[in-house]
């Protein structure tokens, strides 16, 4: 039989720790809703005339964009600048050539189970202090990026970053994104590294628990 004792127990968060989180991602999901807005405004136009479809291939399997894109803002010569884009998947372009509705499923039923998921575990006390730290992250790029889709049938991108020389695996060019797309990756980083601490932990006690005397 399994002793119940062996269980982990969790110790829900504070109502302090809960503030601080909801607090962070409404702040992190104002900065790119903003930035969205602000790209969306100084980085392109209407276009003339009437828009193609939304994130519909044309019959060269090319996707047009919406709006007209304008002249980019160059940040640092040669590497990066802030240029306007339309992406029909997710973070970095993922599934942008798939039909809408299996888009707008997928993307949408995972930001929503995705964030009622963590908050969850964050409130009842799952995982340790750097799970803690992505929640905030990764929950207001999901739900950033989910409200554009919702909202534009598409999500603003505008950060390009780009280099001269082709490296092995990228090319000269890494995929155009935007605030969520960065804020997620940092929160999946903080994942990795609670994963990593927790994995060493066990097996810390593992060892200690293998050292210890057996009972007479």
């Amino acid at each position: 039989m399994t002793d119940k004792s062996d269980k982990p127990t969790f110790t829900p968060r504070s109502k302090q720790a809960l503030a601080f989180a909801l607090v962070a991602t409404a702040a992190m999901l104002a900065a790119d809703l903003g930035t969205k807005a602000w790209a969306f405004d100084r980085l392109s136009a209407e276009r003339v005339g009437d828009p193609p479809p939304v994130c519909e291939p044309d019959d060269h399997g090319y996707i047009q964009y919406q709006r007209a894109r304008m002249e980019p803002i160059v940040v640092g010569e040669g590497w990066f600048e802030l240029r306007y884009a339309e992406n029909c998947g997710a973070a970095f372009g993922l599934l942008r050539e798939a039909p809408p509705i299996v888009r707008h499923g997928i993307f949408g039923t995972a930001a929503v189970l995705a964030s009622l998921a963590l908050f969850w575990m964050f409130a009842t006390g799952r995982g340790g202090k750097w799970f803690a730290y992505s929640v905030p992250f990764i929950v207001s790029g999901a739900v950033g990026n989910l409200v554009d889709r919702l909202r534009l049938g598409y999500v603003v991108d505008f950060l390009r970053v780009y280099w001269n020389k082709p490296l092995p695996l990228i090319g000269s060019e890494w995929p155009t994104f935007n605030v969520a797309d960065v804020t997620i990756t940092i929160g999946v980083g903080f994942l990795l590294v609670d994963g990593w601490l927790e994995g060493r932990r066990e097996k810390a006690e593992a060892k200690a628990a293998a050292q210890k005397p057996a009972r007479a």
